[in-house]
């Protein structure tokens, strides 16, 4: 984690946060009852984590957008279409019952997490990127994979 630049790191593990309240509120009844009271019903257990997630996908594409702006002739043209699909997956699959969104976030994430390596394979991200982008992920493939059991 040391190679990662301190900005980056603390804001994708800040971003985890929605991930994992959502979690520790499926885990914990109490927690879940003031979250409820505290927040609203809408910021606690799947809620919050499939709103954010859809969220976190669409904010996702905009980074690989960004890092098609360095690709050059046709592998450009195949990034900015690579970049569009965890928004669009996010807007098609997330408008099902909570086990299949759940589902299907926890792909949309992992997909997500190829797409990354692709960008990286082609040189247009930042040499740390698959670190932070691995451990990002792993911890949001976790917290959404409570709601499912």
């Amino acid at each position: 984690m040391r190679s990662i630049p301190q900005a980056p790191l603390l804001l994708g593990l800040a971003g985890l946060i929605p991930f994992v309240w959502g979690a520790l509120t499926l885990l914990s009844e109490p927690l879940a009852i003031w979250g409820v009271t505290t927040l609203g019903s809408r910021f606690v257990g799947p809620f919050i984590q499939l709103f954010y997630g859809a969220i976190i996908l669409s904010f996702m594409s905009g980074v690989l957008w960004g890092f098609a702006t360095k690709a050059k002739g046709r592998l450009a043209s195949v990034c900015y279409g690579l970049s569009i699909l965890p928004a669009l997956w996010a807007f098609f699959m997330t408008n099902y019952g909570p086990t299949t969104a759940m589902l299907n976030l926890i792909s949309g994430f992992s997909g997500l997490l190829l797409l990354d390596y692709a960008f990286f394979r082609w040189g247009l991200t930042p040499a740390w990127w698959m670190r932070l982008r691995f451990l990002l992920t792993a911890v949001v493939v976790a917290c959404l994979s409570v709601g499912l059991f």
